[in-house]
């Protein structure tokens, strides 16, 4: 019997445990936090160490490691490992290995990986229902192997470069790096580091297979050499790129694939999201007309410049997935002015002054958050206010009709919230909360 170490029992640690579990492994996982699932774990035969690791952990000789993709690799644990020579996967890699007929569309990316990998879900759904997402999405991919080992699934997976780190094996049918910009700089050695890792998404693929490279992102670009699979070159603007723009349609080579008017989301990003998607559902069997519906009936992904509520002629949006400056960029482009802009968190190591050319879109900053000083530098206008909520109450006091009250963060969640969705629908209740009761004052 193998035996592997788990680190990290998050969700996908846990979906790995069980899943090599399944397969005749011994498992054990550990985790620095109380592992809620510490029971049912340990009566399936799962060894569970938590609150901590134990030294005795370094004594084994394991075959191999899953590591969570959030633990960087120089985590002490991790780090030990790493120097004495043991694999080191993530769960992406080690689930793959049992689900030899799944057939995947892998996304990467700075920004616009949810909105692509939702996008193509719902496209490959609308063929065979059986579709799954997975991934960084945030379903383990382990959990829909998990009983489905001997399926064809077709499965939309979005992937971190965390992720992509760990792979050794892994093979989608078709991939796409959407963008880059700087990200993740605390967690990785070098941007350089970061930039190359995303394209380890295609280094397993063959002749067979696909892959989607950007023409318009001199990074990606730069980046995306010895491409061992059939290249789809993308664009907006190149009207000899494979996928593009072609008298108000968007075409794959000579086919067709939807209007640009039948798109319903905001700013051209989104297009190229679209676009990317359809592409991909194309070369996973899903027909033009599939296409064309699903484009024409998608309403966009939740906490990307969601649309909440409007008050007395002010739109609010909750824009908490713009993580990074990149994101953000995209967010504040599909306005023309007149926003009260809330923006803050944590600290990333990013330079946040490629944002200063929207600042004659905005009509007020509200900062908070860990970086909340760093704004004063980038924009006219601002007015620190420590906490998000603190943020939206000066935002909607000061709002004029007409104008745009916009969370997009700019960075991570990490310095108040959990993680960015959380903080998204904290903003929203707050937002419902503020709102009905001026509504009731009115009354």
């Amino acid at each position: 019997m193998k035996d592997v170490l788990v680190i990290g029992a998050a969700r996908s640690g846990v979906a790995a445990a069980k899943l090599l579990h399944q397969h005749g492994y011994h498992v054990i996982l550990t985790d620095m936090k109380v592992v809620d699932q510490k029971d049912e774990l340990m009566e399936m035969g799962i060894e569970v160490y938590d609150q901590g690791h134990p030294d005795f952990l370094k004594e084994k000789d394991y075959d191999f490691i899953v590591k969570n993709p959030g633990i960087p690799y120089r985590a002490p644990l991790v780090a030990y490992f790493k120097e004495k020579g043991v694999p080191i996967y993530t769960e992406i890699e080690t689930a793959g290995w049992f689900a030899p007929k799944f057939q995947y569309g892998a996304v990467t990316g700075t920004d616009g990986k949810t909105t692509i990998t939702t996008l193509l879900y719902e496209m490959l759904k609308a063929k065979d229902d059986r579709a799954q997402a997975a991934g960084n999405i945030g379903i383990p991919l382990s959990e829909v192997v998990n009983g489905n080992e001997d399926q064809d699934l077709p499965v939309a997976l979005e992937l971190s470069n965390f992720q992509l780190l760990g792979i050794e094996k892994f093979h989608p049918h078709i991939s796409v790096v959407s963008n880059l910009a700087p990200d993740h700089l605390d967690y990785m050695d070098s941007l350089e580091d970061y930039y190359r890792s995303k394209f380890r998404v295609y280094e397993n693929e063959t002749r067979d297979d696909y892959f989607i490279r950007n023409l318009d992102d001199p990074n990606v670009m730069h980046y995306a050499i010895n491409i061992p699979c059939q290249v789809i070159d993308f664009s907006l603007t190149n009207p000899k790129a494979n996928l593009r723009v072609e008298k108000g349609s968007v075409y794959l080579d000579d086919l067709r694939l939807f209007d640009v008017t039948d798109l319903k989301l905001v700013g051209s990003f989104n297009l190229a999201n679209a676009m990317m998607a359809a592409a991909m559902a194309y070369h996973l069997g899903v027909d033009q007309p599939t296409i064309e519906e699903v484009v024409k009936t998608f309403k966009g992904v939740e906490h990307r410049i969601e649309y909440v509520d409007t008050w007395n002629g002010i739109r609010i949006y909750n824009d908490s997935k713009a993580t990074n400056t990149h994101s953000a960029e995209a967010a504040l482009s599909s306005f023309d002015g007149g926003v009260r802009l809330l923006a803050g968190g944590k600290d990333k190591g990013i330079d946040y002054t490629v944002l200063k050319k929207y600042d004659d879109r905005i009509a007020k900053c509200y900062s908070f958050g860990q970086i909340e000083n760093v704004f004063h530098e980038i924009f006219s206008n601002v007015e620190t206010c420590r906490t998000m909520e603190n943020a939206l109450d000066a935002a909607l006091a000061q709002a004029k009709p007409g104008e745009v009250i916009l969370l997009c963060p700019a960075t991570s969640s990490f310095d108040q919230f959990k993680n960015y969705e959380v903080r998204g629908e904290i903003f929203k209740d707050l937002v419902r909360d503020r709102l009905a009761k001026k509504r009731q004052e009115q009354v």
